[in-house]
């Protein structure tokens, strides 16, 4: 456990990268390499719940993704449905909410119908939120955000004369209800996030390592805040 000394990020990102990477390493197929992803996410949400963090929002599928085959894309699908169900049963009692993060058009029916089930019986939960980012792009939500406050202005719903800022903005983002995350993770070696939360990790302390994702236990999360806590952070962050 960590140094009761040690600073905490109330909001914890993390781009789940190298699945395929591990599992071609050990000569697996990539579908093992993704259900090991799978638990290792189990095992860091417990974590983070463990260590007092209060949001955890994780890169699961992005818009990109897409491009791969549709072998892979069915199947991580489907994985994504199982482990969310799983994933329920498994903090069934222990006050986690779980939510969407993410643009539903694409998505199929049956994964829909299990984070929504979700979503609504850990909707009142307030202890460790997670934030299941699937079919997400940085750029995408922003354009969605954008198209949302011109439809509500066309309803009525926003005066004509009402200001675009950032707090506007920020009510339309997906994470509308939730702090900026203050670390963001990306495993397997990349050094870049790709988009993910691009509105909202404008002032995230990044921090990069080259452990797959599958290999990113509590003591690599560990590391990763004990170098957090390392960062000078400016008073307006």
């Amino acid at each position: 456990m960590m140094n009761e000394e040690i600073k905490i990020p109330e909001h914890v990102a993390i781009i789940l990268d190298g699945n395929r990477r591990w599992a071609k390493k050990r000569g697996l197929p990539t579908q093992l390499g993704h259900s090991q992803g799978a638990k290792a996410l189990e095992d860091i949400a417990v974590a983070c719940q463990e260590r007092g963090i209060k949001y955890l929002t994780v890169f699961a599928f992005s818009t990109e993704n897409w491009k791969r085959s549709k072998e892979e894309v069915e199947y991580l699908m489907d994985l994504l449905a199982k482990k969310i169900s799983d994933f329920d049963r498994k903090f069934d009692n222990r006050n986690v909410r779980i939510k969407l993060v993410g643009d539903r058009n694409g998505l199929p029916a049956h994964l829909l119908e299990g984070i929504d089930a979700i979503a609504e019986r850990t909707q009142n939960n307030d202890g460790l939120t997670v934030n299941v980012a699937i079919n997400y792009g940085g750029r995408a939500e922003i354009i969605n955000a954008t198209k949302s406050i011109v439809e509500d202005i066309k309803k009525g719903i926003l005066s004509e004369n009402t200001e675009i800022n950032e707090a506007l903005l920020t009510r339309y983002m997906y994470t509308k209800d939730d702090p900026d995350p203050d670390l963001l993770i990306r495993t397997a070696g990349e050094v870049r996030t790709s988009g993910f939360l691009t509105w909202q990790s404008v002032y995230s302390e990044l921090y990069f390592t080259d452990v797959t994702w599958p290999d990113f236990d509590e003591k690599e999360l560990d590391k990763a805040i004990e170098e957090y806590n390392n960062r000078k952070r400016s008073s307006y962050n």
